[in-house]
């Protein structure tokens, strides 16, 4: 094994037992377990922070959008009023139901999407009874 100039040689004490080496390496697997959870905290807390601050941006970017929709909407029927006359409320129905149809091909579109299989939980539920098959045929040898 040649030597690598950014690892340090691990020193060997020809004079060590078997149970020192054993305790170094409980000792060294404990901290590694104790710096995978401090390391998993860390993690979780950053991600429910980017979270957070992601939501709050979605949140505002929604109040924003229906703002501007409801400008639009309120925009869009004053100029069909004032093309049909002045006539406002002609304006206002035709909008609603422009609106309505394309309310309606959106929740279609969305119903549509969610009656698609989900592949992967299917494909989980098989893997994991492969699993427990084969460990149960591994327990009975």
């Amino acid at each position: 094994m040649a030597y690598r100039p950014h690892e340090q040689p691990v020193p060997v004490d020809p004079d060590v037992g078997i149970p020192d080496l054993i305790r170094r390496l409980t000792d060294d697997s404990k901290r590694l377990a104790s710096d995978e959870v401090r390391l998993a905290k860390l993690e979780l807390n950053e991600s429910v922070r980017t979270g957070a601050r992601g939501t709050l941006w979605l949140s505002l970017a929604f109040g924003v959008g229906v703002v501007a929709l409801v400008a639009l909407t309120i925009g869009l029927a004053a100029i069909i009023g004032r093309i049909a006359n002045f006539n406002y409320w002609v304006g206002a129905l035709v909008v609603g139901v422009v609106e309505l149809a394309l309310a309606y091909v959106l929740v279609k579109r969305g119903m549509k999407q969610f009656s698609k299989p989900s592949y992967t939980f299917e494909q989980t539920r098989e893997s994991l009874k492969d699993t427990t098959a084969f460990v149960a045929m591994k327990r009975a040898d």
